[in-house]
């Protein structure tokens, strides 16, 4: 993970042609983080970040995640006066692309009622509808068969978002149901290479 770089420095000096964020929720699939980090930076020209939740870090090891991830943390302390730069406005601006995987039950509902209350959904809130931002739901199956998760999902697209649909697959909880990272980056190349 990079460190001592600040966040404004590191997003107005990209190299990368093609910039990809990837935001992380708390589901149990932010496990798959650092495989899908490593296979976006094995293509030609992709430059990537990542913004996380706090609950998806229960998740994942971040020493195992090769690009810098920002949290909610990192949005307050870039911010100490009126001039300074506004980290989930930099993002916005950093990236091409968009990726929400795995997006939680939690977050999947802050983001259907226009919720930003942390540094993720403040991005989403700031998204520009012009760029493309995929969703990738991951959640137990009782969650998913809820009712209110239809509306939800609905309302993401009627947002112009693009869902990622999910696999079906052996859960942690032991339980059959959906998952969805393993056909990301699938969908960021038809993109890419668009």
């Amino acid at each position: 993970m990079q460190t001592g770089v600040s966040p404004k420095c590191d997003l107005l000096n990209g190299s990368g042609t093609f910039r990809v964020l990837v935001g992380v929720t708390g589901s149990v699939a932010a496990l798959k983080l650092p495989l899908l980090v490593s296979q976006l930076l094995e293509l030609p020209g992709v430059e990537v970040r990542v913004v996380s939740t706090e609950h998806a870090h229960h998740f994942y090891n971040p020493a195992e995640i090769s690009v810098k991830v920002y949290t909610d943390k990192d949005e307050w302390e870039l911010w100490t006066q009126r001039s300074d730069p506004v980290l989930h406005i930099e993002l916005r601006r950093w990236a091409d692309l968009f990726v929400i995987a795995p997006l939680d039950a939690n977050t999947l509902g802050k983001i259907a009622s226009g919720i930003c209350d942390n540094l993720l959904t403040c991005v989403v809130r700031a998204w520009e509808s012009s760029r493309p931002l995929l969703f990738c739901p991951a959640m137990n199956t009782a969650m998913w068969n809820h009712p209110i998760t239809a509306r939800q999902i609905a309302s993401l697209k009627d947002f112009g978002y693009v869902e990622i649909p999910c696999i079906a697959k052996k859960l942690v909880c032991g339980d059959e149901g959906l998952f969805v990272l393993g056909i990301v980056l699938g969908y960021i190349i038809l993109i890419f290479i668009a």
